[in-house]
């Protein structure tokens, strides 16, 4: 669960509680001059960069290829939320793979393990975060780095 601090501003912590606490979160990419959103469940690094796992034939694909930069947002059931922003990218890291293939489980209902020649990973490269709660006018910025 979120603990908010009694200054009510969003703290890093607390959005590195929100990512693992709400798991799923949506994913915004960039279709010719059309957004387009999906949920997801990626994988916080302790780096601060997020590790996505999805398959070589998707639209994502091809859109993160055309315009690398996306934008996530969590939400939990409190109403808070973090938007972060960031620079996608393709990998080919077995390291990365194994590393998101043991740490979300429900990958296992979709690979066979990271070595699954349809098991594709992105990487996003966060960059600014705004994440607020209830009772903030405005958000925070802040970085996951």
């Amino acid at each position: 669960m979120l603990g908010l601090s009694e200054d009510t501003n969003m703290t890093k912590d607390e959005v590195i509680d929100l990512i693992k606490d709400a798991g799923y979160c949506v994913l915004a990419t960039v279709d010719g001059d059309t957004p387009k959103a999906r949920p997801i469940m990626p994988y916080l690094t302790e780096d601060g960069n997020l590790l996505i796992a999805t398959f070589p034939q998707k639209r994502i694909v091809a859109q993160i290829k055309k315009n690398p930069k996306v934008e996530l947002c969590y939400i939990d059931r409190k109403m808070c939320f973090a938007r972060i922003s960031g620079k996608a990218s393709i990998l080919d890291d077995a390291e990365k793979k194994s590393l998101a293939f043991n740490n979300v489980p429900m990958l296992r209902q979709y690979f066979s393990g990271p070595e699954d020649e349809n098991f594709l990973l992105i990487e996003v490269n966060t960059d600014t975060v705004e994440a607020m709660n209830p009772q903030q006018r405005m958000p925070d910025v802040l970085s996951l780095k």
